[in-house]
């Protein structure tokens, strides 16, 4: 199992503070959760010149920013595999928050940029986009493949294999994680990160960088609930099924329904609501 960083000084500070319990005050070291911003830059061609400018700028828990940057990149579809990327460069002495990813020579951004309104914010995802159709999805083939099938007892299950895989949120109560789990209930990777759609654009760049999409055969796990965004990466990456252990959106059912994706939804207390794609839970 990879993913999980387990450098602390990354993914937590301590502060000191008073807390108040039972009306009594007390001084206590808190640990929280890291937030820092990242810029994350795109090197390009466009008529014979190399350019170089700011695409994204997102709020993140530092660590594992170059899969951070791939998976963004591929869920926004500026990229459409690991051969459109040359180079991840983390800029100045690391930790750093900032990192340039280095586009091979035929990737047209200019033509990426005409479908958006405004440069990518992670935390918004379709916000800068014109429409949904404006969205480039991948040519994986027909999503609503039987590779996967999984045990209702599996989905059961999930809440708790993620947890003891949770080492920053079991300090700080305030992490997000997207984990990469197979039918066997193997959990392959995990990522934490305060947002809940950085964690998934690292997992997914994760198994872009080693080669492993699409994901028709793997469940992804999220500890949150299921946006239009999070459905969105999970098919930028062929995944075929993702569950959440909050309530999914209006628009994420209707995305999911639409590619063939199997959503689940409340996955927690050993129940779970399906929204979409039921044929691949065997009960």
């Amino acid at each position: 199992m990879t993913g999980i960083d387990d450098n602390s000084s990354l993914l937590v500070r301590r502060f000191d503070i008073k807390r108040i319990r039972d009306g009594r005050p007390e001084r206590i070291v808190d640990t929280v959760a890291t937030e820092e911003p990242l810029d994350i830059r795109v090197s390009y061609w466009f008529k014979d010149v190399t350019h170089t400018q700011s695409l994204a700028l997102t709020m993140r828990t530092p660590g594992h920013d170059r899969e951070l940057a791939a998976g963004l990149l591929l869920s926004e579809g500026v990229i459409r595999g690991a051969e459109d990327l040359v180079d991840l460069r983390v800029l100045g002495a690391e930790p750093s928050n900032e990192i340039v990813a280095e586009l091979a020579r035929d990737v047209d951004l200019d033509a990426w940029k005409l479908q958006r309104n405004t440069v990518v914010n992670s935390s918004c995802g379709v916000c800068g986009k014109r429409s949904r159709e404006a969205i480039a999805w991948p040519d994986y083939g027909a999503a609503n493949s039987d590779a996967l099938i999984a045990e209702a007892s599996l989905i059961d299950q999930l809440p708790s294999l993620l947890a003891e895989q949770q080492k920053a949120f079991s300090k700080t109560g305030g992490l997000h994680a997207a984990a990469l789990v197979n039918p066997q209930g193997g959990i392959e990777q995990v990522f934490e990160d305060i947002g809940r759609h950085n964690a998934l654009d690292k997992l997914v760049g994760s198994c872009l960088l080693q080669g492993r999409l699409p994901l028709r055969d793997r469940i992804l796990f999220l500890s949150s609930r299921s946006s239009f965004e999070l459905v969105q990466k999970t098919v930028m990456a062929g995944g075929v099924m993702l569950v959440t252990v909050g309530a999914p959106s209006s628009l994420a059912i209707e995305t999911a329904r639409e590619f063939g994706v199997t959503l689940i939804g409340f996955a927690r207390e050993r129940r779970f609501n399906i929204y979409s794609g039921d044929w691949r839970v065997k009960l």
